[in-house]
């Protein structure tokens, strides 16, 4: 079975490297690749973020299918705790992204994840995660559809601040 998981896994990211999404800003495609630089990823505030931004770089997370996304946490911002209706795939390629786990916010607590580091965040698993004292970018692998409910919704935005 855990080899049957990692195989589904890999194909996954195998594959979101070669799908085409109708709506996604792309690079330059030349028969069915898909190389998009850096500078061409279009970031996008995240509602009540404090400044976290997001850039969809395949598929759709709010439909069927495969998706790639990178999140960007300037320093001092975290998310509040929440879940996913599915499982996601995390690999930080800046900075070290700190996560928690559990229904309360405790940026004391969190374990830190280095660059090049993994995290899969299991379907409903409670946790919060972000930047403490620089720029995070993660970038996110996961299947559609998905919602991100937050546990204490009425507490407000997407994120808290830990700046001091």
């Amino acid at each position: 079975m855990h080899l049957s998981r990692t195989m589904l896994w890999t194909s996954m990211v195998v594959a979101a490297l070669a799908l085409q999404a109708p709506g996604v800003a792309r690079g330059q495609e030349t028969g069915g690749f898909v190389r998009t630089q850096p500078e061409n990823m279009k970031f996008v505030d995240v509602e009540g973020g404090l400044g976290a931004q997001q850039a969809i770089l395949e598929g759709d997370p709010s439909k069927p299918g495969l998706y790639v996304i990178r999140m960007k946490f300037p320093p001092g911002v975290m998310s509040r705790p929440h879940t996913h209706s599915q499982d996601r795939l995390a690999v930080v390629l800046k900075g070290t992204w700190w996560t928690g786990t559990g229904p309360d916010f405790k940026p004391e607590t969190t374990v830190p994840v280095k660059t090049g580091g993994f995290m899969k965040h299991p379907k409903d698993g409670v946790h919060y995660d972000g930047a403490k004292d620089e720029e995070v970018i993660v970038q996110i692998i996961g299947m559609g559809p998905v919602t991100s409910p937050r546990i204490r919704p009425a507490e407000g935005g997407y994120g808290y601040s830990i700046k001091k």
